[in-house]
């Protein structure tokens, strides 16, 4: 409900169920100019560039000692309904994955993702992975599955626990552009020094009337923005918006 499109339908429902007339129709009013407003403007773009845009993406190193990717790219139930591994809209962190994985055959490989759903589901998004990745011809005996965490920053302490990251070591981090700041100010947060590469990018440069993306990509990153100062808060995160310098 306290996403931006959540946000502006209570105010249209309430507009129209209160009786007294001039607040519901400046409820109306402003539901609707929100609505408009989302549509026509790059309201999604404004909020996503400066998440997407402030870890560069790195050319690629000589040598790495281990890879690993954060869940959120699949989708445990529609597996389960139907046999076949599924992923989603941040489908690029398990393709970049395996050409990763092809790329630096030596290097460590984990996949770090349980279940973020409030429903516990029977398989998990490690299991999922678990699937797509031998189907894509990966020696699934090489990664280090991690199935049990729920958030980001259990991501970076479980997925450390297992990978066992020596000083020194090159560790690329895959995961979408959008949420790499508040997953490099975790595993900094937890002592693990990390090459963010981001991938999945969702910002568009192009001018669009669609309510439907601009309403989903703008909740996407305020659901980022709003993560970044929790995290910050509670002090899982090394800085307000992580910097590649560390220095927001």
């Amino acid at each position: 409900m306290l996403t931006p499109g959540g946000f502006l339908v209570l105010l249209l429902l309430a507009g129209l169920v209160l009786p007294r007339r001039r607040l519901a129709r400046a409820l109306l009013a402003a539901g609707t100019l929100g609505l408009l407003a989302i549509t026509i403007l790059p309201l999604d773009r404004w909020a996503l560039a400066p998440l997407e845009d402030r870890f560069p993406h790195p050319a690629p190193p000589a040598h790495v000692d281990g890879i690993i990717v954060l869940g959120g790219a699949v989708s445990p139930s529609i597996t389960q309904a139907h046999g076949l591994p599924s992923l989603n809209g941040a489908a690029e962190r398990m393709t970049s994955f395996v050409e990763l994985a092809r790329r630096y055959p030596d290097a460590k490989l984990v996949f770090a993702g349980g279940s973020g759903s409030i429903v516990p589901a029977s398989l998990s998004e490690a299991d999922v992975a678990r699937q797509f990745l031998a189907a894509q011809g990966l020696n699934t005996q090489r990664i280090i599955f991690e199935g049990h965490s729920r958030t980001t920053r259990e991501n970076a302490v479980m997925a450390r626990a297992l990978a066992h990251p020596a000083p020194g070591e090159t560790w690329i981090l895959v995961t979408s552009a959008l949420h790499m700041p508040r997953a490099v100010g975790v595993f900094r947060g937890v002592g693990w020094d990390v090459l963010p590469w981001p991938v999945g990018y969702k910002t568009d440069p192009a001018w669009t009337v669609d309510l439907g993306q601009h309403l989903v990509q703008l909740d996407a990153a305020l659901h980022e923005w709003a993560g970044l100062v929790a995290y910050r808060l509670i002090g899982w995160s090394d800085a307000w918006l992580p910097a590649p310098d560390r220095n927001p």
